[in-house]
């Protein structure tokens, strides 16, 4: 049985590992954080003794559309919330000038979140692997093909080696495209790889926590639409019972979010909340940030610009001794769903099916 290398713990790797193990193939993942998740990222507070999961990271999923992300979640037997979405929204036209609105019925398609978080699939998956399958903190900074794959990798501020029948690289294609490749890419396939704008990469994320709900009390959803804030879209991020929280998409930039420093940026948040919901927004128990786009191993100095339309993904092939040797999966190679979670295992489906003679489960 061939012995198989996957780069990079996300849920791309994770499942791609699980799937392969299923069917007996020998596995180890190399991970340069010292974390599993990749870009689930789920933070955990604990208040009166109780834990509560907020994610920094993806969020949602849609059973009616995602057919491989809700058959994992159900496999893996993992709670679930819908989306909430009761009562009327908010509408911030400029500073100062905020409206209510009550959508119509049936105009908003529900997606669903997990109690315990995003991360709770990927812990669930690391859970299912054999044991020492997941290296971490192992970065790989050269990948060589000839009639096997030799990976050079950093741990510690040591350099190794280790050789395996296959490799399967699941990090963004322009964190893949700064590893030292030998044989190097045809310059077409290094410009796939360098022009693939990584998902979220230049986007930060945060989640603000409150003693309770308390906007739904006023018949408010908690979904807010700001065309001159710092967060342009706000959902309710709550659990089902305890506090209550919001989590915001950014119309700030990349750049702009540097520019101003997290201390900044969280009051101003607060700041809108606050003329959004009301006073008692301005009295969180707690903020959480996270900017993407410091994240090294997710994000490049090229996904600092914004993007001005959805990107086109699309499989990236290799060629020569490397097609045959190294395989390159994730959300950023699915053209139907890249972006989300669904992305990431469509793109393990589609190999397996291709590659392996599989069908998809």
């Amino acid at each position: 049985m061939p012995r198989i290398a996957v780069v990079g713990a996300g849920l791309t790797g994770l499942y791609t590992a699980w799937r392969l193990q299923e069917r007996g193939y020998e596995v180890t993942i190399f991970e340069a954080r010292d974390r599993i998740g990749g870009r689930v990222l789920t933070k955990t507070l604990t208040l009166k003794d109780q834990s509560y999961a907020f994610d920094l990271g993806p969020t949602w999923y849609w059973p009616e559309t995602e057919r491989l992300m809700t058959t994992l979640i159900e496999r893996l037997q993992l709670p679930v919330l819908v989306q909430a979405t009761e009562g009327t929204m908010m509408l911030e036209r400029s500073p100062g000038q905020v409206e209510q609105h009550r959508l119509p019925d049936g105009q908003t398609v529900l997606s669903h979140r997990l109690l315990k978080g995003m991360g709770s699939v990927t812990e669930a998956l690391a859970e299912r692997l054999n044991p020492g399958t997941i290296q971490l903190a192992h970065r790989v900074t050269a990948i060589e093909a000839t009639e096997q794959v030799e990976l050079t990798m950093e741990q510690m501020g040591s350099r190794f080696r280790q050789t395996f029948d296959h490799v399967i690289v699941t990090l963004p294609p322009r964190i893949s495209a700064h590893i030292n490749w030998h044989p190097a890419f045809p310059e077409s396939v290094h410009r796939q790889l360098s022009t693939t704008p990584t998902w979220m990469a230049g986007q930060a994320k945060v989640v603000v926590v409150y003693d309770t709900p308390f906007w739904r009390q006023a018949g408010r959803s908690g979904f807010a639409i700001s065309w001159s804030g710092v967060l342009q879209e706000i959902h309710d991020a709550s659990p089902p019972t305890g506090p209550g929280a919001v989590f915001g998409f950014f119309r700030l930039t990349a750049t702009e979010c540097a520019t101003l420093g997290e201390m900044a940026v969280k009051r101003q948040v607060v700041e809108q909340l606050t003329r959004l919901f009301g006073e008692e927004a301005g009295h969180p128990i707690a903020v959480l940030y996270q900017d993407w786009a410091n994240e090294p191993e997710t994000a490049t100095k090229a996904d600092a610009e914004p993007l001005t339309e959805f990107p086109a993904y699309r499989p990236i092939r290799l060629e020569g001794v490397l097609q045959d040797k190294v395989t390159l999966l994730g959300t950023e190679s699915d053209p139907a769903f890249g972006g989300h979670l669904e992305g990431a295992l469509q793109s393990v489906e589609r190999w397996l099916t291709a590659y392996m003679g599989e069908d998809e489960s």
